[in-house]
């Protein structure tokens, strides 16, 4: 079932930026470079090197020859490095969860392009101005411990008993994406911003303090150091590959239904990318049916194209994690304009 709302927040990914790399290329340089420079939000590349990134990326170098050199941070953070290089760009793709895919759009960072299989899309899924198309669907959850915490909670207000004081933890809004998706899915499911706010005001009492990385907050977790943490279907459901403690699960308002949203992985071509052929080559292949079906088998998400029907054992497995679990969508236009001002709301309230 899927419902329609329009909460207000706002994501902006997780801030670590993976050690070692750097951004390569500018704006002069020769067209014919081979290499490609992508600026992306954390989640889809295995710490292993076993993600879906890993595959995508090597099976690109080896087919064209072209050299993928990959920067890695937060949502937000991607769109800052790009906004402060405008006059000397130097990624060519950047990938980011919403609002900040549409910021960098209103921002004049992208250019249109529409990849190969964009038309199998869903409309919502991509720009109608063609700046940006997903290329992995997702969507946001919790985890839960489940050695110490075999039940996992199923409502909002089981977070406030006294045993998950210090055993709880969610990222900060306005400095990670899913932790921001916390403060999204809370004025959907309690029903409006000021009522989500006196809810994680409350919350705070057990919170264990601030983190700009959802990704980290997921070993803690699995370690028993953290009874539940906030996350993502995607990132989590690979994390648990080599985690066997961790569960996902999603909250629920009193006796209410299970919700959650759409955190797709947006990809666009930088506006005066420097290797702008080789930018859109990339993004044809990310998008093609055979990255596409891998999606799931690897990268343990969601194909974005509508006609990729996957059949693999981890498909199932999230199918069937995402039954009785219903969608709504966020209005990301509100969410992209107000974004400042809510996560300031969020500071305010719970003394962050």
């Amino acid at each position: 079932m899927r419902t329609y709302a329009k909460p207000i927040a706002a994501l902006t990914g997780s801030l670590v930026l993976a050690a070692g790399l750097t951004a390569c290329g500018d704006s002069s340089a020769a067209s014919d470079e081979k290499i490609v420079t992508v600026y992306s939000a954390d989640g889809l590349k295995g710490e292993a090197g076993d993600g879906w990134y890993d595959k995508v990326f090597a099976d690109f170098e080896k087919k064209t020859g072209i050299e993928v050199k990959y920067v890695e941070g937060g949502s937000g953070e991607m769109v800052q490095r790009a906004l402060r290089e405008k006059t000397n760009t130097q990624a060519d793709v950047i990938v980011t969860l919403p609002p900040f895919i549409q910021q960098a759009g209103s921002k004049g960072l992208l250019q249109a392009y529409a990849p190969a299989g964009a038309d199998q899309v869903n409309g919502g899924d991509k720009a109608g101005d063609g700046t940006w198309t997903s290329v992995v669907n997702n969507y946001f959850g919790f985890v839960h411990n489940k050695k110490e915490l075999p039940a996992a909670p199923k409502t909002w207000e089981e977070l406030l008993d006294a045993k998950y004081k210090n055993r709880l933890q969610y990222s900060t809004p306005g400095v990670a994406g899913d932790g921001t998706a916390v403060l999204i899915q809370a004025m959907h499911d309690f029903g409006g911003k000021d009522a989500a706010l006196e809810y994680l005001k409350k919350l705070q009492a057990n919170n264990v303090g601030p983190s700009s990385s959802t990704s980290k907050l997921a070993p803690k977790v699995d370690k028993g150091e953290l009874l539940v943490a906030n996350g993502d279907v995607q990132m989590n459901f690979a994390q648990s590959k080599s985690m066997p403690n961790l569960g996902i699960w999603f909250p629920a308002k009193s006796a209410g239904k299970p919700t959650t949203f759409a955190l797709p992985y947006a990809a666009g071509l930088v506006n005066k990318a420097p290797h702008t052929e080789n930018g859109k080559k990339l993004l044809d292949f990310m998008l093609s049916e055979g990255a596409q079906r891998e999606v799931s088998a690897i990268g343990g998400g969601f194909p974005a194209r509508k006609d990729v029907k996957a059949t693999d054992a981890n498909a199932i497995a999230l199918a069937r994690l995402m039954e009785g679990v219903e969608v709504f969508e966020p209005d990301w236009a509100d969410i992209d304009k107000n974004l400042k001002t809510y996560v300031d709301a969020w500071k305010s309230a719970t003394g962050s």
